[in-house]
Protein backbone atom coordinates (compact mmCIF):
# COMPACT_ATOMS: atom_id res chain seq x y z
CA UNK A 1 0.00 0.00 0.00
CA UNK A 2 2.40 2.03 0.97
CA UNK A 3 5.03 1.00 -2.06
CA UNK A 4 2.18 1.74 -4.80
CA UNK A 5 1.62 5.49 -3.43
CA UNK A 6 5.02 6.65 -3.61
CA UNK A 7 5.66 5.09 -6.80
CA UNK A 8 2.79 7.66 -7.97
CA UNK A 9 3.53 10.44 -6.29
CA UNK A 10 7.42 10.44 -7.44
CA UNK A 11 5.67 9.81 -11.14
CA UNK A 12 3.34 12.60 -11.09
CA UNK A 13 6.13 14.93 -9.90
CA UNK A 14 8.61 14.18 -12.69
CA UNK A 15 5.38 14.64 -15.19
CA UNK A 16 4.75 17.98 -13.98
CA UNK A 17 8.66 19.22 -14.41
CA UNK A 18 8.79 17.59 -17.76
CA UNK A 19 5.95 19.90 -18.62
CA UNK A 20 7.71 22.75 -17.11
CA UNK A 21 10.56 22.21 -19.17
CA UNK A 22 8.63 21.93 -22.38
CA UNK A 23 6.56 24.91 -21.64
CA UNK A 24 6.64 27.60 -24.44
CA UNK A 25 7.10 30.65 -21.83
CA UNK A 26 10.21 28.79 -20.81
CA UNK A 27 11.91 28.26 -24.04
CA UNK A 28 11.00 31.44 -24.78
CA UNK A 29 13.06 33.36 -22.07
CA UNK A 30 15.68 30.91 -22.75
CA UNK A 31 16.24 31.71 -26.75
CA UNK A 32 16.59 35.85 -25.11
CA UNK A 33 18.74 34.69 -22.80
CA UNK A 34 21.42 33.34 -24.86
CA UNK A 35 20.44 36.13 -27.62
CA UNK A 36 22.05 38.24 -24.98
CA UNK A 37 24.73 36.12 -24.24
CA UNK A 38 25.43 35.91 -28.02
CA UNK A 39 25.40 39.61 -28.69
CA UNK A 40 29.09 41.22 -29.02
CA UNK A 41 30.24 43.75 -26.24
CA UNK A 42 30.30 47.86 -27.48
CA UNK A 43 33.61 48.12 -26.87
CA UNK A 44 34.19 45.20 -28.91
CA UNK A 45 31.58 46.99 -32.15
CA UNK A 46 33.99 48.47 -34.71
CA UNK A 47 32.40 51.61 -35.30
CA UNK A 48 32.68 52.21 -31.19
CA UNK A 49 36.46 51.79 -31.86
CA UNK A 50 36.66 54.20 -35.26
CA UNK A 51 35.13 56.75 -32.81
CA UNK A 52 37.85 56.25 -30.23
CA UNK A 53 40.15 56.51 -33.15
CA UNK A 54 38.97 59.56 -34.08
CA UNK A 55 38.64 61.63 -30.99
CA UNK A 56 42.37 60.43 -30.05
CA UNK A 57 43.93 61.40 -33.68
CA UNK A 58 41.73 64.54 -33.45
CA UNK A 59 43.14 65.52 -29.65
CA UNK A 60 46.60 64.68 -30.90
CA UNK A 61 46.58 66.89 -34.23
CA UNK A 62 44.88 69.75 -32.03
CA UNK A 63 47.66 69.81 -29.40
CA UNK A 64 50.04 69.89 -31.77
CA UNK A 65 48.08 72.81 -33.27
CA UNK A 66 48.20 74.27 -30.13
CA UNK A 67 51.94 74.02 -30.02
CA UNK A 68 52.54 75.81 -33.39
CA UNK A 69 50.06 78.34 -32.67
CA UNK A 70 51.76 79.64 -29.17
CA UNK A 71 55.07 79.62 -30.88
CA UNK A 72 54.15 81.14 -33.57
CA UNK A 73 52.25 84.27 -31.76
CA UNK A 74 55.49 83.92 -29.52
CA UNK A 75 57.26 85.17 -32.12
CA UNK A 76 55.11 88.10 -33.62
CA UNK A 77 54.44 89.48 -30.07
CA UNK A 78 55.33 87.14 -27.17
CA UNK A 79 59.07 86.55 -27.28
CA UNK A 80 59.90 90.14 -27.53
CA UNK A 81 58.19 90.96 -24.38
CA UNK A 82 59.84 87.68 -22.61
CA UNK A 83 63.23 88.73 -24.14
CA UNK A 84 62.80 91.89 -22.84
CA UNK A 85 62.35 90.58 -19.34
CA UNK A 86 65.54 88.61 -20.13
CA UNK A 87 67.27 91.74 -20.76
CA UNK A 88 66.11 93.33 -17.86
CA UNK A 89 66.97 90.96 -15.47
CA UNK A 90 70.71 90.53 -17.11
CA UNK A 91 70.92 94.79 -17.27
CA UNK A 92 69.88 94.16 -13.46
CA UNK A 93 72.54 91.66 -13.03
CA UNK A 94 75.41 93.13 -14.96
CA UNK A 95 74.49 96.07 -12.88
CA UNK A 96 74.60 94.87 -9.63
CA UNK A 97 77.71 93.10 -10.62
CA UNK A 98 79.96 96.75 -11.98
CA UNK A 99 78.34 97.84 -8.65
CA UNK A 100 79.87 95.70 -7.01
CA UNK A 101 83.33 95.78 -8.23
CA UNK A 102 82.95 99.78 -8.66
CA UNK A 103 82.30 99.23 -4.65
CA UNK A 104 85.66 96.84 -4.39
CA UNK A 105 87.95 99.10 -6.51
CA UNK A 106 86.98 102.02 -4.59
CA UNK A 107 87.40 99.98 -1.33
CA UNK A 108 90.83 98.63 -2.56
CA UNK A 109 91.79 102.59 -2.83
CA UNK A 110 90.60 103.89 0.28
CA UNK A 111 92.51 100.59 2.13
CA UNK A 112 95.85 101.52 -0.25
CA UNK A 113 95.61 105.34 1.24
CA UNK A 114 95.53 104.55 4.86
CA UNK A 115 97.81 101.67 4.60
CA UNK A 116 100.41 103.79 2.69
CA UNK A 117 99.70 107.15 3.91
CA UNK A 118 101.93 106.94 7.32
CA UNK A 119 105.13 106.09 4.91
CA UNK A 120 104.86 109.13 2.90
CA UNK A 121 106.83 112.27 4.01
CA UNK A 122 107.34 116.16 3.35
CA UNK A 123 110.70 117.51 2.66
CA UNK A 124 110.74 121.19 3.06
CA UNK A 125 113.96 123.33 1.98
CA UNK A 126 115.32 125.99 3.73
CA UNK A 127 118.09 128.13 3.46
CA UNK A 128 119.16 131.39 5.05
CA UNK A 129 118.46 134.75 2.88
CA UNK A 130 119.16 137.81 3.25
CA UNK A 131 116.59 140.14 4.78
CA UNK A 132 117.05 143.99 4.44
CA UNK A 133 116.33 146.78 7.57
CA UNK A 134 115.09 149.77 7.07
CA UNK A 135 115.07 152.74 9.70
CA UNK A 136 111.87 154.06 8.39
CA UNK A 137 109.71 151.13 8.98
CA UNK A 138 106.48 152.30 8.72
CA UNK A 139 105.13 150.30 6.08
CA UNK A 140 103.04 151.30 3.13
CA UNK A 141 103.53 154.07 1.87
CA UNK A 142 106.28 155.31 3.88
CA UNK A 143 108.76 152.71 3.08
CA UNK A 144 111.54 155.11 2.09
CA UNK A 145 113.95 152.25 1.66
CA UNK A 146 117.15 153.26 3.65
CA UNK A 147 118.85 150.62 4.12
CA UNK A 148 121.10 150.04 7.55
CA UNK A 149 122.22 146.39 7.34
CA UNK A 150 121.36 143.11 6.01
CA UNK A 151 120.40 139.78 8.25
CA UNK A 152 119.84 136.72 7.37
CA UNK A 153 116.58 134.34 8.64
CA UNK A 154 115.53 131.37 7.59
CA UNK A 155 113.17 130.74 4.86
CA UNK A 156 111.19 127.88 3.05
CA UNK A 157 112.93 127.95 -0.63
CA UNK A 158 111.30 124.82 -1.78
CA UNK A 159 109.37 121.18 -0.73
CA UNK A 160 108.51 117.94 -2.64
CA UNK A 161 107.26 114.64 -1.33
CA UNK A 162 109.10 111.11 -0.23
CA UNK A 163 108.47 107.92 1.39
CA UNK A 164 110.10 105.66 3.90
CA UNK A 165 111.90 102.48 2.39
CA UNK A 166 113.38 101.19 5.67
CA UNK A 167 112.42 101.24 9.13
CA UNK A 168 115.74 102.96 10.17
CA UNK A 169 114.53 106.44 8.17
CA UNK A 170 115.77 105.80 4.79
CA UNK A 171 113.51 107.97 2.50
CA UNK A 172 113.17 107.97 -1.35
CA UNK A 173 112.37 111.35 -3.21
CA UNK A 174 113.60 112.69 -6.18
CA UNK A 175 116.86 114.68 -7.10
CA UNK A 176 115.58 117.92 -8.02
CA UNK A 177 113.51 118.16 -4.63
CA UNK A 178 116.98 117.77 -2.91
CA UNK A 179 119.08 119.82 -5.78
CA UNK A 180 120.39 122.50 -3.58
CA UNK A 181 123.31 122.22 -1.51
CA UNK A 182 123.50 125.10 0.49
CA UNK A 183 119.54 124.35 1.85
CA UNK A 184 119.20 121.86 4.82
CA UNK A 185 116.61 119.66 4.29
CA UNK A 186 113.24 119.09 7.48
CA UNK A 187 111.28 115.99 6.59
CA UNK A 188 107.59 116.12 8.45
CA UNK A 189 106.09 112.51 9.34
CA UNK A 190 102.43 111.53 8.28
CA UNK A 191 102.17 112.08 12.34
CA UNK A 192 103.68 115.73 12.72
CA UNK A 193 107.06 114.97 13.49
CA UNK A 194 109.95 116.73 12.60
CA UNK A 195 113.47 115.46 11.93
CA UNK A 196 116.78 116.95 10.25
CA UNK A 197 117.61 114.74 7.22
CA UNK A 198 120.62 113.87 5.45
CA UNK A 199 121.14 113.67 1.70
CA UNK A 200 122.48 110.34 1.45
CA UNK A 201 123.05 110.14 -2.14
CA UNK A 202 121.87 112.18 -5.63
CA UNK A 203 121.28 109.88 -8.56
CA UNK A 204 123.06 111.51 -11.71
CA UNK A 205 121.71 109.34 -14.22
CA UNK A 206 117.57 109.16 -13.35
CA UNK A 207 116.04 111.97 -11.22
CA UNK A 208 116.74 110.25 -7.85
CA UNK A 209 117.62 110.67 -4.08
CA UNK A 210 118.16 109.39 -1.27
CA UNK A 211 117.82 110.72 2.44
CA UNK A 212 117.96 109.43 5.93
CA UNK A 213 116.39 110.89 9.13
CA UNK A 214 117.47 109.36 12.32
CA UNK A 215 115.36 107.78 14.90
CA UNK A 216 115.48 105.25 17.48
CA UNK A 217 111.40 104.01 16.73
CA UNK A 218 111.00 101.70 14.44
CA UNK A 219 109.07 103.77 11.15
CA UNK A 220 106.57 102.67 8.99
CA UNK A 221 107.63 101.74 5.32
CA UNK A 222 105.96 101.06 1.75
CA UNK A 223 106.44 97.62 -0.24
CA UNK A 224 108.69 98.24 -3.17
CA UNK A 225 106.53 96.32 -6.69
CA UNK A 226 107.71 95.40 -9.88
CA UNK A 227 107.13 98.15 -12.14
CA UNK A 228 107.89 95.82 -15.54
CA UNK A 229 104.72 94.22 -14.69
CA UNK A 230 102.76 97.21 -15.58
CA UNK A 231 99.82 97.33 -18.27
CA UNK A 232 98.48 99.87 -19.97
CA UNK A 233 94.92 101.09 -18.33
CA UNK A 234 95.77 99.69 -15.25
CA UNK A 235 94.47 101.78 -12.01
CA UNK A 236 97.35 103.82 -9.81
CA UNK A 237 97.38 106.11 -7.19
CA UNK A 238 99.42 109.53 -6.32
CA UNK A 239 100.53 110.78 -3.26
CA UNK A 240 101.80 113.15 -2.01
CA UNK A 241 102.05 116.92 -0.15
CA UNK A 242 100.51 119.33 -2.67
CA UNK A 243 102.24 122.95 -3.00
CA UNK A 244 103.79 121.62 0.44
CA UNK A 245 100.44 122.49 2.61
CA UNK A 246 97.94 119.79 1.71
CA UNK A 247 99.21 116.89 3.09
CA UNK A 248 98.85 113.39 1.53
CA UNK A 249 96.96 114.75 -1.08
CA UNK A 250 95.74 112.02 -3.17
CA UNK A 251 94.76 111.26 -6.74
CA UNK A 252 93.52 108.72 -8.49
CA UNK A 253 94.54 107.56 -12.25
CA UNK A 254 95.45 104.96 -14.97
CA UNK A 255 99.02 104.22 -16.68
CA UNK A 256 98.49 106.10 -19.84
CA UNK A 257 102.11 105.07 -21.10
CA UNK A 258 105.41 102.72 -20.64
CA UNK A 259 108.50 103.75 -22.24
CA UNK A 260 108.34 107.32 -22.61
CA UNK A 261 111.51 109.40 -23.00
CA UNK A 262 111.19 113.54 -21.89
CA UNK A 263 113.09 116.00 -21.50
CA UNK A 264 112.61 117.69 -18.04
CA UNK A 265 113.53 121.51 -16.12
CA UNK A 266 113.06 122.52 -12.62
CA UNK A 267 115.09 123.83 -9.99
CA UNK A 268 118.05 124.59 -12.20
CA UNK A 269 118.35 120.71 -13.58
CA UNK A 270 117.76 119.35 -16.93
CA UNK A 271 117.41 115.77 -17.05
CA UNK A 272 116.59 113.36 -19.93
CA UNK A 273 114.79 110.56 -18.29
CA UNK A 274 114.16 107.50 -20.67
CA UNK A 275 111.52 104.14 -20.04
CA UNK A 276 109.57 106.10 -17.63
CA UNK A 277 105.86 105.49 -16.58
CA UNK A 278 103.57 108.09 -18.31
CA UNK A 279 99.89 108.68 -15.90
CA UNK A 280 97.04 110.85 -16.07
CA UNK A 281 96.71 110.49 -12.06
CA UNK A 282 97.43 114.71 -10.96
CA UNK A 283 101.29 115.10 -10.37
CA UNK A 284 101.20 118.51 -8.57
CA UNK A 285 103.97 120.35 -7.86
CA UNK A 286 104.41 119.11 -3.98
CA UNK A 287 104.03 115.42 -5.20
CA UNK A 288 107.32 114.80 -6.42
CA UNK A 289 108.91 112.49 -5.46
CA UNK A 290 106.05 110.88 -3.74
CA UNK A 291 105.02 107.25 -4.70
CA UNK A 292 102.77 105.92 -7.61
CA UNK A 293 101.09 103.35 -6.14
CA UNK A 294 98.99 99.73 -7.91
CA UNK A 295 96.10 98.56 -5.86
CA UNK A 296 97.70 95.96 -3.75
CA UNK A 297 99.74 99.03 -2.25
CA UNK A 298 103.37 98.71 -3.94
CA UNK A 299 105.24 101.02 -5.21
CA UNK A 300 105.36 100.96 -8.57
CA UNK A 301 106.83 104.88 -9.80
CA UNK A 302 108.43 107.55 -8.07
CA UNK A 303 106.15 111.06 -9.33
CA UNK A 304 108.32 113.39 -10.78
CA UNK A 305 107.32 115.78 -13.74
CA UNK A 306 104.34 116.72 -15.15
CA UNK A 307 103.63 118.47 -18.32
CA UNK A 308 102.96 122.31 -17.49
CA UNK A 309 100.03 123.74 -19.41
CA UNK A 310 98.39 120.21 -20.22
CA UNK A 311 96.02 118.35 -17.72
CA UNK A 312 96.41 115.20 -16.29
CA UNK A 313 99.73 114.40 -18.30
CA UNK A 314 102.72 113.39 -15.77
CA UNK A 315 105.68 110.91 -15.52
CA UNK A 316 107.10 108.85 -12.91
CA UNK A 317 110.31 107.05 -12.30
CA UNK A 318 110.12 103.37 -12.55
CA UNK A 319 110.76 101.73 -9.15
CA UNK A 320 112.50 98.91 -10.37
CA UNK A 321 115.30 102.03 -11.57
CA UNK A 322 115.64 102.70 -7.99
CA UNK A 323 115.80 99.26 -6.27
CA UNK A 324 119.47 98.98 -7.20
CA UNK A 325 120.17 102.54 -6.20
CA UNK A 326 118.26 101.94 -2.70
CA UNK A 327 120.33 98.44 -2.65
CA UNK A 328 123.91 100.29 -3.40
CA UNK A 329 123.31 103.03 -0.68
CA UNK A 330 122.28 100.18 2.02
CA UNK A 331 125.89 98.32 1.22
CA UNK A 332 127.89 101.26 0.29
CA UNK A 333 126.86 104.34 1.85
CA UNK A 334 126.57 105.85 -1.45
CA UNK A 335 125.00 105.03 -5.41
CA UNK A 336 127.87 103.23 -7.97
CA UNK A 337 127.26 103.78 -11.58
CA UNK A 338 128.75 102.05 -14.12
CA UNK A 339 130.76 104.89 -16.44
CA UNK A 340 131.29 104.47 -20.24
CA UNK A 341 132.17 107.71 -21.38
CA UNK A 342 130.34 108.56 -23.95
CA UNK A 343 127.46 111.11 -25.17
CA UNK A 344 125.07 109.84 -27.69
CA UNK A 345 122.19 110.23 -29.63
CA UNK A 346 119.33 107.29 -29.63
CA UNK A 347 118.66 106.74 -33.44
CA UNK A 348 115.11 106.64 -35.07
CA UNK A 349 113.70 106.47 -38.08
CA UNK A 350 114.01 110.30 -38.11
CA UNK A 351 117.60 110.64 -37.14
CA UNK A 352 118.10 107.83 -39.63
CA UNK A 353 116.83 109.78 -42.84
CA UNK A 354 117.86 113.14 -41.80
CA UNK A 355 121.61 112.34 -41.01
CA UNK A 356 121.68 109.28 -43.91
CA UNK A 357 122.84 106.98 -41.54
CA UNK A 358 123.03 103.27 -42.48
CA UNK A 359 120.74 102.18 -40.03
CA UNK A 360 117.95 102.75 -38.13
CA UNK A 361 118.53 101.48 -34.61
CA UNK A 362 122.13 102.30 -31.93
CA UNK A 363 123.43 104.92 -30.07
CA UNK A 364 125.11 107.32 -32.66
CA UNK A 365 128.28 108.88 -30.69
CA UNK A 366 128.19 112.52 -31.20
CA UNK A 367 129.13 116.00 -30.05
CA UNK A 368 127.41 117.56 -27.41
CA UNK A 369 124.87 120.64 -28.26
CA UNK A 370 127.16 123.04 -27.14
CA UNK A 371 130.08 121.17 -28.13
CA UNK A 372 130.89 118.69 -25.92
CA UNK A 373 133.01 116.30 -26.61
CA UNK A 374 131.60 112.99 -27.82
CA UNK A 375 134.24 111.10 -25.82
CA UNK A 376 135.11 111.61 -21.69
CA UNK A 377 138.69 112.49 -21.61
CA UNK A 378 140.49 109.38 -19.70
CA UNK A 379 137.11 107.72 -19.61
CA UNK A 380 137.30 103.54 -20.61
CA UNK A 381 135.91 104.31 -23.99
CA UNK A 382 138.04 106.48 -24.90
CA UNK A 383 140.86 103.91 -23.55
CA UNK A 384 139.53 101.14 -25.65
CA UNK A 385 139.35 103.54 -28.87
CA UNK A 386 136.17 104.51 -29.21
CA UNK A 387 135.64 107.92 -32.13
CA UNK A 388 133.47 110.41 -32.66
CA UNK A 389 130.68 109.31 -35.03
CA UNK A 390 130.66 105.08 -34.19
CA UNK A 391 127.66 103.47 -33.68
CA UNK A 392 127.04 101.29 -30.88
CA UNK A 393 124.89 98.56 -32.29
CA UNK A 394 125.27 96.03 -29.20
CA UNK A 395 126.40 95.72 -25.95
CA UNK A 396 127.69 92.65 -25.09
CA UNK A 397 125.06 90.95 -27.27
CA UNK A 398 122.16 92.90 -26.48
CA UNK A 399 120.89 95.30 -29.56
CA UNK A 400 120.41 99.14 -28.69
CA UNK A 401 117.35 100.22 -29.02
CA UNK A 402 114.67 102.86 -28.32
CA UNK A 403 113.03 100.63 -26.21
CA UNK A 404 116.23 99.19 -24.89
CA UNK A 405 118.69 102.16 -24.27
CA UNK A 406 122.12 102.34 -24.01
CA UNK A 407 121.89 104.13 -20.40
CA UNK A 408 119.58 101.18 -19.43
CA UNK A 409 122.02 98.51 -20.42
CA UNK A 410 124.70 100.22 -18.77
CA UNK A 411 123.15 100.64 -15.33
CA UNK A 412 122.21 96.66 -15.09
CA UNK A 413 125.96 96.49 -14.52
CA UNK A 414 129.05 97.40 -12.44
CA UNK A 415 132.38 99.06 -12.46
CA UNK A 416 134.72 96.83 -13.39
CA UNK A 417 132.61 94.87 -15.75
CA UNK A 418 134.42 93.74 -18.87
CA UNK A 419 132.07 93.96 -21.63
CA UNK A 420 131.80 93.79 -25.75
CA UNK A 421 130.48 96.68 -27.79
CA UNK A 422 129.40 95.90 -31.57
CA UNK A 423 130.01 99.32 -33.30
CA UNK A 424 129.69 100.16 -36.86
CA UNK A 425 132.45 102.72 -37.95
CA UNK A 426 132.03 103.92 -41.03
CA UNK A 427 130.60 100.50 -43.06
CA UNK A 428 132.69 98.27 -41.37
CA UNK A 429 131.39 96.13 -37.95
CA UNK A 430 134.06 95.87 -35.20
CA UNK A 431 134.08 94.14 -31.45
CA UNK A 432 135.81 96.13 -28.83
CA UNK A 433 136.40 95.31 -25.25
CA UNK A 434 135.72 97.52 -22.49
CA UNK A 435 135.50 97.40 -18.61
CA UNK A 436 133.28 99.92 -17.01
CA UNK A 437 134.49 102.20 -14.62
CA UNK A 438 132.98 103.89 -11.66
CA UNK A 439 130.98 106.99 -12.47
CA UNK A 440 133.03 109.68 -10.32
CA UNK A 441 131.46 112.95 -8.87
CA UNK A 442 133.53 115.03 -11.10
CA UNK A 443 132.27 113.60 -14.14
Amino acid sequence: MSFYNSSKIQKNKTSEVSQKKNSPLLMLESAKIRALLKRPKFWQNQIFKIIILTIFISSFFGFLAGIITINYFNEINIVPQLELNKDEKKEKIVTDELLSLLMTKEQAVVNVVEKVSPSIVNIIAIRDLPRTISPFNFGFPFDFGFPIREEEEQREVGWGSGFIVSADGLILTNRHVVEDERAEYTVVLNSGQEFQAEVIARDRTIDLALLRIKTDESLPFVKLGNSDDLRLGQTVIAIGNVLGEFQNSVSKGVISGLGRTVTAHGGGLVMRMENIIQTDAAINPGNSGGPLLNLKGEVVGINTAMVVGAENIGFSVPINQAKKAIQEVKEHGRIIHPFLGVRWVVINERIQRENNLPVDHGAWIIRGSMGEPAIFPNSPAQKAGIQENDIILEFNQEKVTLENSLSEIINRYNPGDRIVLKILRGTQEKNIEIILEEMMKEE
